[in-house]
């Protein structure tokens, strides 16, 4: 595990980026021109984003950001 100190300012700067990150790769998800492989990195690599923002923000602003549906992967 690794622990890191931010102050105020730097704290809403991560808090900012987090947010335009999941936006991003919400928006990746919804596009139904990727391959179904991609959207499934892309699921996968929102979770993990999602956990960090999850440490931090308030649960109505999870809640926005919260995705209840799954990606089938697709067989080669």
């Amino acid at each position: 595990m690794l622990g890191m100190l931010f102050n105020e300012k730097e704290c809403k700067e991560l808090d900012y980026v987090l947010r335009k990150e999941l936006d991003e790769m919400l928006f990746d998800l919804s596009d139904n021109r990727l391959d179904q492989e991609i959207k499934y990195a892309i699921a996968s690599r929102y979770k993990t984003v999602f956990r960090m923002y999850a440490r931090f923000a308030p649960p109505k602003e999870l809640s926005k950001y919260a995705r209840g549906g799954k990606l089938k992967k697709s067989k080669p």
